[in-house]
């Protein structure tokens, strides 16, 4: 089977360094029927002068108009990228760098793979160890432990290096822009994988330069970035309640081990913490987000 024209997504705000270290990368890729397009979420910080300063035209630029967060940027860049007529989608974070045979590695693993929903690249941390945030899972419980060899089936992951044709994306819908930030990703993975066998890459790698491989925990959270996790408690509750049973178990077991750790382990504000969890995941509950679709033309 043919690939058709490919259009990395880069979601990006404030972040210059990276995003130019993100599309450098880009360029390098061996696959070279290659578009960038840039997903700006109104950074106002000359990011847009940094893009148009590659002068290459597979370079593209389109700011959101206002701080739509990470789901609503990958809304938008999804969106922007079927109606512009690109037949696969590659998103990542702007401090996403891939390993030029990435995106190759990818294409070759789908034509194997015809039927797929999406494919997973393999993350790393600036130190060579797995992105702990990027590892993706293979059941609820559970994420992938073996990250060599051959293609694996996975469920959910994350947007750090995530092939999706625009086939997949006019039937299953576009990610949750009122996420805003966390979760968003593994819904819109496991909305997928919930209709079409979905893989874990190996040979695709990605470097993610995040601050830390530590991933986010409301436990060791500094005090200024509690209010985030208003969005992550109440976004599983979305994804894990259309799971039945067995997602409702993992909601109560999750919210019960955070409250135990928040208050064993928290050094300080051990009552915000708890409260921000359970508000959050009560807010869940009554958290029915309209999942948009790429409008067909006439």
């Amino acid at each position: 089977m043919s690939i058709h024209k490919i259009a990395a997504i880069v979601v990006t705000y404030k972040r210059k360094p990276l995003l130019k270290e993100c599309i450098n990368s880009l360029l390098k890729q061996t696959y070279k029927d290659l578009d960038i397009l840039i997903i700006d979420n109104h950074s106002l910080d000359g990011t847009d002068q940094l893009v148009h300063s590659f002068k290459d035209d597979r370079v593209l630029y389109q700011d959101t108009g206002q701080n739509l967060g990470g789901a609503g940027g990958f809304q938008y860049g999804i969106r922007e990228g079927v109606e512009r007529g690109y037949d696969y989608l590659w998103l990542m974070d702007d401090d996403s760098i891939p390993e030029p045979k990435a995106l190759s590695n990818l294409v070759k693993t789908h034509k194997q793979l015809p039927n797929n929903g999406f494919l997973s690249s393999k993350v790393l941390w600036k130190d060579g160890s797995m992105c702990q945030m990027n590892i993706p899972k293979v059941s609820l419980n559970r994420k992938l432990t073996d990250f060599e060899g051959h293609a694996k089936r996975i469920i959910m992951t994350s947007f750090v290096s995530f092939f999706v044709s625009a086939q997949v994306v006019r039937k299953v819908g576009l990610p949750i822009k009122e996420f805003f930030i966390w979760a968003d990703d593994f819904e819109y993975s496991r909305r997928i994988s919930r209709q079409y066998p979905c893989y874990f890459v190996p040979s695709s790698i990605v470097v993610h330069k995040c601050k830390s491989n530590t991933g986010s925990n409301i436990v060791n959270d500094s005090v200024d970035r509690l209010p985030r996790y208003r969005y992550a408690y109440r976004n599983e509750v979305y994804v894990y309640r259309r799971e039945g049973f067995a997602g409702w178990i993992h909601l109560a077991l999750k919210t019960i081990l955070h409250l135990t750790r928040c208050q064993l382990k928290a050094k300080d504000h051990k009552a915000e913490r708890r409260q921000i969890i359970l508000q959050a995941t009560l807010k869940g509950f009554s958290f029915h987000p309209k999942i948009e679709y790429v409008k067909t033309k006439d």
